[in-house]
């Protein structure tokens, strides 16, 4: 029998939606205790029976082809399994492209402009316990998760994500034309990841001043890279101009990362016993401790060392980083919500099983040296931080609602979607009132005020189109 609770839950203003999980093979299993497991069961409803052997890598929130929402309808919320009776958000959004209001139906056309994710991570934050390492150390495996936004997704991860970069427009539908069965579309792939938890990542290339002295400190990247390309990156001078730079810096990186499996994975055998014989008398850098962590991952695997050349980014809970289009990147521990535009092109190079193509890496990448901007979001209420990169198609809200608490998003002439992910509540537009509980997902037309209350708890998140798109946000 129906609880008062499920009979309430029932539409009008916001649509529920049905959504996506990717199974990719390095997501967390669902018997292991898988956050975007958890999410897509109780998104899906009662009729859905989880396969918990298997990985739970992505939730995907959106309209992306790879993985799509389905708009539940008012009456038959119980009823429905994914794509079973539904009609999916991009068909019902086609059908009612009000829903978008005018200025994104100008910009984008008939469909959302960003994709929201849940990312859950796992193995690729394996924690190396000891200080100090040792011939016969003893490891400890923390795993946790993280999640993406723009496409709309939770993500799951059991293993590191590959070291990668997502195509300007330009270059995705020169590939999306050649190659479109991997890459999907034409679309551009900015994207901002918010730590949920204490959340790691590579991201983009450390200074020249800091590439010097790993030069100087790691004689294995010498031999890869050879002494000649050394040589060059150590006869930069503050003065130089940056195109000159950045030529150095793309020569270095392409040689290290062009460099045969045989002499990588030897170089690497050498990268480690150095280590390990060094941890006896000092203690290893964050980044060297790093590295061993992914070289127990992937073993021989040039993406252990190319990890040298990347700022390794440390997010506390509530902190943000954003990446541009031809950036390299790679998640390596803690639970965000990431958000991006709609897209799901990735080229791979590193520290992935899958299909890499290194080639088309080196070249495309922006080669921009120096620490990536960390974003702290701006309060919009008590209880609500936004969180604004530069690129048009998003933002992300963050709403920690303590009990008897209640607050308003104000309305934007654009959509939105909401995950909730702890607690229950109650969101209100003019027309509706929802109860709402941990693992929905709902769509909200433009210009749509909600208010927002909860009796016990409420953490939900919120991505839409960026604000400063519409020249109205609210300080």
């Amino acid at each position: 029998m129906e609880t008062e609770l499920q009979k309430n839950r029932q539409g009008g203003g916001l649509k529920r939606l049905r959504c996506s999980v990717q199974n990719y093979d390095w997501g967390k299993r669902g018997t292991e205790g898988s956050e975007v497991a958890r999410l897509y069961e109780l998104n899906s409803g009662p009729d859905i029976e989880l396969e918990k052997k298997k990985p739970f890598a992505e939730f995907w929130m959106g309209t992306h082809s790879s993985g799509p929402s389905f708009v539940v309808e008012s009456g038959v919320e119980n009823a429905d399994s994914i794509g079973s009776g539904s009609m999916s958000l991009k068909e019902w959004i086609f059908k009612n492209p009000n829903v978008l209001g005018d200025k994104v139906l100008d910009k984008w056309g008939c469909d959302l402009p960003f994709l929201f994710k849940e990312l859950c991570n796992l193995c690729s934050v394996i924690e190396l316990v000891a200080l100090r390492i040792q011939s016969k150390a003893v490891y400890s495996w923390r795993f946790q998760f993280y999640w993406k936004v723009v496409i709309c997704y939770v993500l799951s991860v059991a293993k590191a994500l590959s070291i990668q970069a997502h195509p300007d427009k330009e270059l995705a539908k020169v590939l999306h034309k050649l190659q479109p069965n991997l890459y999907k579309d034409d679309n551009h792939k900015p994207e901002m990841a918010l730590a949920i938890t204490e959340f790691e990542a590579l991201c983009g290339f450390i200074s020249i001043e800091e590439l010097k002295r790993v030069l100087q400190d790691v004689p294995e990247i010498v031999e890869l890279v050879g002494n000649a390309e050394a040589n060059q990156v150590m006869q930069i001078h503050d003065q130089d101009h940056e195109e000159k730079v950045k030529s150095v810096v793309r020569s270095a990186f392409t040689q290290l990362m062009s460099a045969s499996q045989e002499i990588t994975a030897e170089a690497i055998s050498k990268l480690k016993s150095r280590l390990y014989m060094e941890s006896k008398i000092r203690q290893l850098t964050g980044k060297e401790q790093l590295v061993l962590q992914l070289e127990r991952l992937y073993p021989a695997d040039i993406g252990v060392i190319s990890a040298f050349f990347l700022n390794y980014v440390k997010l506390n809970s509530g902190e943000a980083l954003y990446l541009g289009a031809n950036e390299p990147h790679a998640y390596l521990y803690g639970e965000c919500i990431e958000c991006m535009a709609t897209s799901d092109n990735v080229v791979r190079a590193g520290l992935t099983p899958k299909l890499r193509d290194i080639p088309t890496l080196c070249s495309m990448l922006t080669y921009k040296q120096g620490f990536p901007e960390i974003l702290k979001g701006f309060p919009l209420s008590p209880y609500i931080k936004r969180y604004l990169p530069p690129f048009d198609e998003f933002e992300v809200d963050r709403c920690i609602l303590p009990r008897r608490a209640s607050t308003v998003f104000p309305a934007i002439p654009g959509p939105s979607i909401f995950l909730v992910m702890v607690g229950e509540g109650e969101m209100c537009t003019g027309s509706s009132t929802d109860v709402v509980m941990e693992g929905d997902v709902l769509f909200a037309p433009a210009n749509s005020e909600i208010s927002v209350s909860t009796a016990s708890e409420l953490h939900l998140y919120r991505a839409g189109v960026n604000s400063r798109f519409f020249q109205t946000l609210r300080w």
